[in-house]
């Protein structure tokens, strides 16, 4: 973290939302998203670089991470696509940002892509790793290849109480082997781990896990105040803001989608980055992804263009 990063928070309906605030204040604004099972962290050096081209970088925990909390015991500690784009929107509002760029990858680019498509009078553009990140819940029991299913071993595992216990007990390990798995060809370091580490840690971090990979399988009811939004997502609209998204060519976990896909999902796509790297590009390509949200907050200026490998 630089110096002139601060850790704030912003408080919700439902959460003290603790996030990382770089640059200068009442610069453009930019918000970036983590995934599971990473943090903050991610980040770092995105922000930095950001920062130094004149943005206001918000980087908030996600529910069920790090510092930030619910503020009533009797919340659902819900992981549904719709309760992490309304904290998103949320955020956005009580800050009253000034229509902030969103990035994310991950549960934070799933929370960054459905905010872009309930609420696209918030933001500026989006950067998304995968792209048209929603989960298409109607469809969620069809099958997919067995080398595929296979990767998914973690959300099966966390369907059953035996998983959810181990996910408690182990959260660390858990963690880990995830970032191995997803990334194979990052080589972070023990510590670079361990500076993520503490924010699995959250009291919510296993009970906001467990519903997410429930609910996206209709094994768990979705929290009732996120219904009307989750009717909205369910036609799988096409998002229409300015957008970059980002594909991982070596993610361990899924393979790729065309820049055409993209294309049908996106009808203002600037642009389909694609980068030699696993599930967590702002940390394995800072400059790339960073070089991405630059483009576009910059959208207007800057003619598509097409991407290669």
């Amino acid at each position: 973290m630089t110096s002139l990063t601060r850790i704030e928070t912003v408080t919700t309906n439902d959460l003290d939302i603790a996030y990382e605030r770089h640059g200068r204040p009442g610069a453009p604004p930019v918000i970036l998203l983590h995934g599971f099972p990473y943090d903050v962290r991610s980040y770092d050096e995105v922000a930095r670089i950001l920062a130094a081209a004149d943005a206001e970088v918000f980087v908030p925990y996600l529910r069920g991470f790090g510092p930030t909390r619910f503020r009533r015991p009797t919340t659902i500690r819900s992981g549904q696509q719709a309760a992490l784009a309304r904290d998103l929107i949320a955020m956005i509002e009580a800050l009253d940002l000034d229509r902030p760029v969103v990035a994310g990858y991950d549960w934070g680019g799933r929370a960054a892509t459905v905010t872009a498509m309930l609420r696209p009078d918030l933001i500026t553009g989006l950067v998304s790793v995968d792209g048209y990140n929603v989960h298409d819940l109607a469809n969620s029991d069809a099958p997919t290849p067995p080398d595929q299913e296979r990767k998914l071993w973690y959300n099966y595992y966390l369907h059953s109480e035996r998983g959810r216990r181990g996910l408690e007990q182990h959260r660390e390990a858990f963690a880990r082997l995830l970032w191995e798995e997803w990334s194979p060809g990052w080589d972070f370091t023990d510590k670079e781990f361990a500076a993520s580490a503490p924010s699995l840690h959250n009291a919510d971090f296993v009970a906001v896990a467990v519903h997410s990979y429930r609910h996206r399988f209709q094994l768990a009811t979705g929290a009732p105040e996120y219904q009307a939004d989750e009717d909205r997502i369910a036609p799988l609209p096409r998002i229409q803001v300015p957008t970059i998204t980002v594909s991982a060519l070596d993610d361990g976990l899924r393979a790729p989608k065309p820049t055409a896909e993209h294309a049908a999902r996106f009808p203002n796509l600037i642009d389909d980055i694609r980068l030699r790297v696993g599930h967590n590009p702002p940390q394995e390509a800072p400059g790339a992804f960073a070089d991405a949200v630059a483009r576009v907050r910059f959208a207007h200026r800057i003619p598509r263009r097409r991407s290669t490998e």
